[in-house]
Protein backbone atom coordinates (compact mmCIF):
# COMPACT_ATOMS: atom_id res chain seq x y z
CA UNK A 1 0.00 0.00 0.00
CA UNK A 2 1.56 3.51 -1.02
CA UNK A 3 1.81 5.75 2.14
CA UNK A 4 2.39 9.26 1.41
CA UNK A 5 5.50 11.20 3.95
CA UNK A 6 5.04 13.32 6.40
CA UNK A 7 5.63 17.01 4.94
CA UNK A 8 9.05 17.43 6.59
CA UNK A 9 10.13 13.82 5.10
CA UNK A 10 9.03 14.74 1.84
CA UNK A 11 10.86 18.08 2.24
CA UNK A 12 14.28 16.49 3.61
CA UNK A 13 13.97 13.61 0.04
CA UNK A 14 13.51 16.48 -2.11
CA UNK A 15 16.78 18.53 -0.66
CA UNK A 16 18.89 15.24 -0.79
CA UNK A 17 17.91 14.55 -4.42
CA UNK A 18 18.59 18.03 -5.46
CA UNK A 19 22.22 17.50 -3.91
CA UNK A 20 22.77 13.97 -5.40
CA UNK A 21 21.67 15.79 -9.07
CA UNK A 22 23.75 18.76 -8.38
CA UNK A 23 26.76 16.62 -7.31
CA UNK A 24 26.69 13.91 -10.30
CA UNK A 25 25.72 16.69 -12.84
CA UNK A 26 28.62 19.29 -12.01
CA UNK A 27 31.21 15.89 -11.95
CA UNK A 28 30.69 15.26 -15.36
CA UNK A 29 33.02 16.51 -18.27
CA UNK A 30 29.75 18.13 -19.59
CA UNK A 31 28.47 19.56 -16.62
CA UNK A 32 24.70 20.11 -16.36
CA UNK A 33 21.78 20.55 -14.09
CA UNK A 34 18.26 19.31 -14.34
CA UNK A 35 15.66 21.57 -16.26
CA UNK A 36 13.46 21.14 -13.41
CA UNK A 37 15.16 22.47 -10.78
CA UNK A 38 14.13 25.72 -12.39
CA UNK A 39 11.07 25.92 -10.67
CA UNK A 40 11.16 26.74 -7.39
CA UNK A 41 9.11 30.10 -5.77
CA UNK A 42 11.45 32.53 -7.58
CA UNK A 43 11.63 30.55 -10.65
CA UNK A 44 8.43 29.75 -11.18
CA UNK A 45 7.65 33.64 -11.19
CA UNK A 46 10.50 34.55 -13.41
CA UNK A 47 9.25 32.01 -16.00
CA UNK A 48 5.49 33.59 -15.73
CA UNK A 49 7.68 37.60 -16.58
CA UNK A 50 8.94 35.12 -19.71
CA UNK A 51 5.58 34.18 -20.93
CA UNK A 52 4.79 38.04 -21.15
CA UNK A 53 7.44 39.01 -23.23
CA UNK A 54 7.10 40.47 -27.04
CA UNK A 55 9.97 37.76 -28.06
CA UNK A 56 8.66 34.17 -26.19
CA UNK A 57 5.66 33.53 -28.71
CA UNK A 58 5.11 30.36 -27.26
CA UNK A 59 2.19 31.71 -24.84
CA UNK A 60 0.14 33.83 -26.81
CA UNK A 61 0.06 31.80 -29.71
CA UNK A 62 -0.66 28.62 -27.60
CA UNK A 63 -3.51 30.72 -25.93
CA UNK A 64 -4.97 32.05 -29.72
CA UNK A 65 -5.10 28.59 -30.80
CA UNK A 66 -6.69 26.68 -27.60
CA UNK A 67 -9.84 29.90 -27.61
CA UNK A 68 -10.40 28.85 -31.35
CA UNK A 69 -10.69 25.27 -30.36
CA UNK A 70 -11.80 24.73 -27.12
CA UNK A 71 -15.19 24.19 -28.38
CA UNK A 72 -14.11 21.08 -30.17
CA UNK A 73 -12.03 20.07 -26.96
CA UNK A 74 -15.13 20.49 -25.02
CA UNK A 75 -17.15 18.41 -27.29
CA UNK A 76 -15.85 15.03 -25.79
CA UNK A 77 -15.47 16.14 -22.37
CA UNK A 78 -18.29 14.14 -20.24
CA UNK A 79 -20.20 14.88 -16.85
CA UNK A 80 -18.16 14.48 -13.99
CA UNK A 81 -14.95 14.37 -15.79
CA UNK A 82 -11.45 15.56 -13.69
CA UNK A 83 -9.04 17.82 -15.57
CA UNK A 84 -5.29 16.71 -14.76
CA UNK A 85 -3.01 19.25 -15.77
CA UNK A 86 1.00 18.16 -15.31
CA UNK A 87 3.19 21.33 -14.79
CA UNK A 88 0.05 23.49 -13.93
CA UNK A 89 2.20 26.96 -12.81
CA UNK A 90 0.01 29.77 -12.65
CA UNK A 91 -3.12 27.28 -14.17
CA UNK A 92 -3.93 30.31 -16.84
CA UNK A 93 -4.93 28.43 -19.96
CA UNK A 94 -6.54 26.53 -17.45
CA UNK A 95 -9.35 28.53 -17.59
CA UNK A 96 -10.24 28.50 -20.99
CA UNK A 97 -10.66 24.66 -21.23
CA UNK A 98 -13.06 25.17 -17.33
CA UNK A 99 -15.22 27.73 -18.98
CA UNK A 100 -16.07 26.03 -22.31
CA UNK A 101 -16.50 22.75 -19.90
CA UNK A 102 -19.01 23.03 -17.24
CA UNK A 103 -18.68 18.81 -17.15
CA UNK A 104 -15.66 19.19 -15.63
CA UNK A 105 -16.50 18.65 -11.41
CA UNK A 106 -12.69 18.46 -10.04
CA UNK A 107 -9.31 20.01 -11.49
CA UNK A 108 -5.89 18.47 -10.44
CA UNK A 109 -2.93 20.95 -10.58
CA UNK A 110 0.21 19.19 -10.54
CA UNK A 111 3.63 21.56 -9.57
CA UNK A 112 6.46 22.10 -7.50
CA UNK A 113 5.09 25.14 -6.45
CA UNK A 114 2.90 25.46 -3.56
CA UNK A 115 2.55 28.94 -4.08
CA UNK A 116 1.36 28.99 -7.48
CA UNK A 117 -0.90 25.84 -6.42
CA UNK A 118 -2.33 27.90 -3.56
CA UNK A 119 -2.93 30.86 -5.89
CA UNK A 120 -4.58 29.07 -8.11
CA UNK A 121 -7.15 26.71 -6.20
CA UNK A 122 -8.13 30.12 -4.68
CA UNK A 123 -8.67 31.98 -7.97
CA UNK A 124 -10.39 29.02 -9.66
CA UNK A 125 -12.87 27.83 -6.83
CA UNK A 126 -13.87 31.52 -6.61
CA UNK A 127 -14.73 31.76 -10.09
CA UNK A 128 -16.23 28.28 -11.36
CA UNK A 129 -18.25 27.38 -8.22
CA UNK A 130 -18.79 24.33 -8.70
CA UNK A 131 -15.52 23.06 -9.15
CA UNK A 132 -13.05 21.64 -6.62
CA UNK A 133 -9.43 21.77 -6.72
CA UNK A 134 -7.27 19.31 -5.33
CA UNK A 135 -3.59 20.35 -5.83
CA UNK A 136 -0.68 17.72 -5.93
CA UNK A 137 2.42 18.76 -4.80
CA UNK A 138 5.26 17.58 -6.69
CA UNK A 139 7.44 17.10 -10.13
CA UNK A 140 4.62 15.53 -12.45
CA UNK A 141 6.97 13.36 -14.14
CA UNK A 142 7.06 11.09 -10.89
CA UNK A 143 3.14 10.98 -9.83
CA UNK A 144 2.25 7.18 -10.19
CA UNK A 145 -1.73 7.62 -8.94
CA UNK A 146 -4.57 10.19 -8.56
CA UNK A 147 -6.59 10.29 -5.70
CA UNK A 148 -8.48 6.95 -5.46
CA UNK A 149 -12.08 8.23 -4.92
CA UNK A 150 -11.37 9.68 -8.56
CA UNK A 151 -10.96 6.59 -9.56
CA UNK A 152 -14.07 6.00 -11.63
CA UNK A 153 -14.18 9.06 -13.42
CA UNK A 154 -13.32 9.58 -16.71
CA UNK A 155 -9.83 12.01 -17.26
CA UNK A 156 -8.63 14.69 -19.52
CA UNK A 157 -5.20 15.50 -19.39
CA UNK A 158 -3.53 18.78 -19.84
CA UNK A 159 0.01 19.66 -20.65
CA UNK A 160 0.53 23.00 -22.57
CA UNK A 161 3.36 25.20 -22.70
CA UNK A 162 5.50 23.04 -24.83
CA UNK A 163 6.63 21.48 -21.79
CA UNK A 164 7.19 17.95 -23.90
CA UNK A 165 10.00 19.96 -25.09
CA UNK A 166 12.14 19.80 -22.72
CA UNK A 167 12.34 16.07 -22.59
CA UNK A 168 13.87 14.98 -25.41
CA UNK A 169 12.42 12.20 -27.93
CA UNK A 170 13.18 8.80 -25.77
CA UNK A 171 12.14 10.81 -22.52
CA UNK A 172 9.37 12.15 -24.57
CA UNK A 173 8.29 8.96 -25.31
CA UNK A 174 8.11 7.68 -21.79
CA UNK A 175 6.69 10.79 -20.13
CA UNK A 176 3.86 10.52 -22.37
CA UNK A 177 3.48 6.91 -21.49
CA UNK A 178 3.53 7.54 -17.77
CA UNK A 179 0.78 9.82 -18.48
CA UNK A 180 -1.69 7.24 -20.37
CA UNK A 181 -0.52 5.43 -17.16
CA UNK A 182 -1.79 7.84 -14.91
CA UNK A 183 -4.95 8.81 -16.73
CA UNK A 184 -6.37 5.03 -17.22
CA UNK A 185 -7.72 3.56 -20.76
CA UNK A 186 -10.19 6.00 -22.25
CA UNK A 187 -8.98 9.06 -21.40
CA UNK A 188 -7.93 12.18 -23.59
CA UNK A 189 -5.14 14.31 -23.06
CA UNK A 190 -4.50 18.16 -24.51
CA UNK A 191 -0.61 18.41 -25.32
CA UNK A 192 1.46 21.63 -26.61
CA UNK A 193 4.05 21.61 -28.75
CA UNK A 194 6.38 24.20 -30.24
CA UNK A 195 6.84 23.67 -33.94
CA UNK A 196 10.40 23.75 -35.97
CA UNK A 197 11.00 27.55 -37.49
CA UNK A 198 13.49 29.62 -38.28
CA UNK A 199 16.63 30.00 -36.24
CA UNK A 200 16.32 33.92 -35.69
CA UNK A 201 12.51 33.57 -34.18
CA UNK A 202 13.85 30.76 -31.89
CA UNK A 203 17.00 31.99 -30.42
CA UNK A 204 15.10 35.53 -29.81
CA UNK A 205 13.00 33.89 -27.66
CA UNK A 206 15.53 32.27 -25.70
CA UNK A 207 17.96 35.65 -25.62
CA UNK A 208 15.16 38.47 -24.64
CA UNK A 209 16.14 42.20 -24.80
CA UNK A 210 14.94 42.40 -21.00
CA UNK A 211 17.13 39.72 -19.58
CA UNK A 212 14.26 37.99 -17.87
CA UNK A 213 15.50 34.45 -19.40
CA UNK A 214 18.84 35.02 -18.05
CA UNK A 215 17.85 35.76 -14.58
CA UNK A 216 15.73 32.75 -14.95
CA UNK A 217 18.55 30.84 -15.48
CA UNK A 218 20.79 32.19 -13.04
CA UNK A 219 18.39 31.37 -10.61
CA UNK A 220 19.09 27.68 -10.65
CA UNK A 221 23.03 28.62 -9.13
CA UNK A 222 20.77 31.48 -6.85
CA UNK A 223 18.46 27.84 -5.54
CA UNK A 224 21.92 26.09 -5.12
CA UNK A 225 23.01 28.48 -2.94
CA UNK A 226 20.13 29.55 -1.30
CA UNK A 227 19.32 25.43 -0.46
CA UNK A 228 22.44 23.47 -0.73
CA UNK A 229 24.99 25.50 0.76
CA UNK A 230 27.00 27.05 -2.10
CA UNK A 231 29.18 29.63 -2.94
CA UNK A 232 28.35 30.23 -6.84
CA UNK A 233 28.82 34.00 -7.72
CA UNK A 234 26.12 34.34 -9.99
CA UNK A 235 27.58 37.31 -11.69
CA UNK A 236 30.67 35.07 -13.00
CA UNK A 237 28.16 34.20 -15.41
CA UNK A 238 26.25 34.39 -18.03
CA UNK A 239 23.01 33.32 -20.01
CA UNK A 240 23.09 31.93 -23.42
CA UNK A 241 20.65 30.02 -25.69
CA UNK A 242 21.89 28.19 -29.04
CA UNK A 243 19.87 26.29 -31.74
CA UNK A 244 21.02 23.17 -33.32
CA UNK A 245 19.34 23.41 -37.02
CA UNK A 246 20.15 19.44 -37.22
CA UNK A 247 18.31 18.23 -34.22
CA UNK A 248 15.63 20.88 -34.25
CA UNK A 249 16.43 22.01 -30.69
CA UNK A 250 17.18 24.74 -28.47
CA UNK A 251 19.84 24.43 -25.99
CA UNK A 252 20.04 26.70 -22.64
CA UNK A 253 23.30 27.50 -20.70
CA UNK A 254 24.96 29.13 -17.45
CA UNK A 255 28.52 30.25 -19.15
CA UNK A 256 31.57 30.73 -17.03
CA UNK A 257 32.97 33.97 -17.56
CA UNK A 258 36.34 33.24 -15.51
CA UNK A 259 38.54 30.42 -14.36
CA UNK A 260 36.98 29.77 -11.23
CA UNK A 261 35.49 27.57 -8.14
CA UNK A 262 32.44 27.02 -6.13
CA UNK A 263 30.81 25.03 -3.49
CA UNK A 264 27.35 23.33 -3.38
CA UNK A 265 26.31 20.28 -1.65
CA UNK A 266 29.35 20.06 0.15
CA UNK A 267 31.60 19.22 -2.77
CA UNK A 268 33.91 22.04 -4.33
CA UNK A 269 33.64 22.42 -8.67
CA UNK A 270 36.24 23.57 -10.90
CA UNK A 271 35.03 25.99 -13.77
CA UNK A 272 37.51 27.19 -16.81
CA UNK A 273 37.02 30.57 -17.98
CA UNK A 274 33.97 29.96 -20.81
CA UNK A 275 32.81 26.60 -19.95
CA UNK A 276 29.21 26.00 -20.09
CA UNK A 277 27.27 24.24 -18.01
CA UNK A 278 24.10 22.89 -19.97
CA UNK A 279 20.41 23.57 -18.02
CA UNK A 280 17.79 22.83 -20.80
CA UNK A 281 16.95 21.32 -24.05
CA UNK A 282 13.44 22.45 -25.52
CA UNK A 283 12.86 20.13 -28.40
CA UNK A 284 10.71 21.60 -31.54
CA UNK A 285 9.05 19.30 -33.64
CA UNK A 286 6.91 18.81 -36.79
CA UNK A 287 3.54 17.49 -36.61
CA UNK A 288 4.01 14.55 -37.89
CA UNK A 289 7.25 13.81 -35.17
CA UNK A 290 4.84 14.52 -32.38
CA UNK A 291 2.64 12.53 -33.81
CA UNK A 292 4.64 9.67 -33.94
CA UNK A 293 6.04 10.17 -30.78
CA UNK A 294 2.52 9.82 -29.30
CA UNK A 295 1.77 6.62 -30.93
CA UNK A 296 5.03 5.18 -29.25
CA UNK A 297 3.58 5.87 -26.14
CA UNK A 298 0.74 4.24 -26.66
CA UNK A 299 -1.67 7.27 -27.08
CA UNK A 300 -3.55 7.08 -30.94
CA UNK A 301 -3.12 10.43 -32.33
CA UNK A 302 -6.56 12.28 -33.18
CA UNK A 303 -7.18 16.11 -33.97
CA UNK A 304 -4.64 18.75 -34.53
CA UNK A 305 -4.69 22.93 -34.10
CA UNK A 306 -1.76 24.78 -35.29
CA UNK A 307 -1.92 29.31 -35.40
CA UNK A 308 -2.24 30.99 -39.05
CA UNK A 309 1.39 31.54 -39.28
CA UNK A 310 2.55 27.76 -38.05
CA UNK A 311 4.55 28.74 -35.22
CA UNK A 312 2.73 26.19 -32.48
CA UNK A 313 0.31 23.07 -32.44
CA UNK A 314 -1.89 21.93 -29.90
CA UNK A 315 -2.43 17.79 -30.20
CA UNK A 316 -5.62 15.92 -28.91
CA UNK A 317 -4.27 12.42 -28.03
CA UNK A 318 -7.03 9.26 -27.22
CA UNK A 319 -6.10 6.18 -24.72
CA UNK A 320 -7.54 2.87 -25.90
CA UNK A 321 -9.72 0.79 -23.67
Amino acid sequence: MDQELPPDNVAASGERRFATDIRAGLSHAQKSIPCHYFYDEPGSLLFEQITQLDEYYPSRTETGILQACVSEIAAGVREGTVLVEFGSGSSVKTDLILAACPEIRVYIPIDVSTTMLDSAKRRLETKFLTLAVEPLVGDFTSQTALPRHLSQRPRLGFFPGSTIGNFGHEPAVALLAGFRALLGPRSRLIVGADLRKSPEILVAAYNDAAGVTAAFNLNLLGRINRELGGTFDLSAFRHDATYDVAAGRIDMWLVSMRDQSATAAGQTFQFANGERIHTEISQKYSIEELRRLASRAGWKPDKVWTDQQGLFSVHELHSPA
